[in-house]
Parts: C-alpha cells; structure tokens; sequence
C-alpha cells in the first residue's frame, strides 16, 4: 500500500493502490518485495523488482530501492525474515 503522502503527492498514480496492491504481473512493485521494519514498526520503506525495467538507475522512487526482478527474486530466496538490513 502507498503511505498516504505517497497518495496526496501523485493522486493519479497511486490512490488506485489505497487500500493495495494485488498480486501479479501488473503489480508495481514486481516480482517479491521485501518490507523493512525498524523496532517492530514498517518504515514503508521496501526492497523490490519493477515493472519497469528501465527505470533502474532513475529517480523516480520513492524511497524503496528496485532492483531487476531477477535480482530481487534471488535476494528474497536468499534472505530470512529478521535479518538487519543497513542502507548506505
């Protein structure tokens, strides 16, 4: 789901996710997504694929880092729930 700030800002583009985002080909954050907590609280912020391969490098997030289905399938595989996650 887009926080609500992520709503107001760019009404046209997310408030069709309010209250979501099914699953599927379709779905913006792509293939797997990986939810980032901080003291037991969601941050929003996430780990994802994309549909939108081209984008990868470009400033269009919204604080979530995408990567490349394929890398962040592995990356889920690879990774269990719990683990620390530092970004730079």
């Amino acid at each position: 789901r887009p926080t609500n700030d992520m709503i107001r800002r760019d009404p046209d583009r997310y408030a069709q996710f309010a209250d979501g985002v099914p699953g599927g080909p379709g779905n913006p954050l792509g293939a797997r997504a990986l939810y980032l907590y901080k003291d037991g609280r969601d941050t929003y912020f996430r780990i994802h694929g994309t549909t939108d391969p081209a984008s990868i490098g470009q400033s269009v997030s919204n604080g979530c880092i995408r990567m490349l289905n394929d890398h962040v399938k592995q990356l889920y595989d690879q990774v269990p729930v719990g683990t620390p996650v530092t970004v730079l």
